[in-house]
């Protein structure tokens, strides 16, 4: 009888966390991006990203360091969403011939496209977003 206790609970511990976890994933949402921004290359080798999110919170992210998540003040999301009303994303360029040039990448409103120069509505949303990667985003 004893050894049967010995193989039971084990497959019994088992069999309960797999049913689990499926309902624990099911309890974080995820969040939905509003705004996926990076900016890429040149000789300094940039790899920088920002994300917010629809609810306020961005992900800040370099090509070295940790990734810092933090949430926007109210006035910084009336910013951002007024240069986003006016944000046109329109199609990618082509790469020019060369070695230091910086892509931008831009995904708004289910588009993305890459730039190497950036167009007048892309300008004021990049500003913004280079900004707040400044501000928020400091190496330990």
């Amino acid at each position: 009888m004893r050894i049967w206790r010995i193989v039971l609970l084990p497959v019994l511990l088992l069999a309960l966390s797999t049913s689990m976890a499926p309902a624990a994933q099911a309890g974080v949402a995820p969040r939905k991006a509003l705004v996926d921004f990076r900016k890429q290359g040149g000789f300094a080798g940039l790899d920088d990203r920002v994300i917010v999110y629809g609810n306020g919170c961005i992900r800040l992210s370099r090509r070295t360091g940790p990734t810092i998540d933090k949430c926007l003040t109210a006035k910084e999301k009336r910013r951002l969403r007024a240069h986003l009303r006016h944000l046109r994303v329109g199609r990618s360029e082509v790469q020019p011939p060369g070695a230091d040039f910086i892509k931008y990448t831009l995904a708004y409103d289910k588009r993305r496209a890459s730039r190497y120069t950036l167009p007048a509505s892309w300008q004021p949303v990049v500003r913004q977003l280079d900004q707040l990667m400044e501000k928020y985003w400091a190496p330990d």
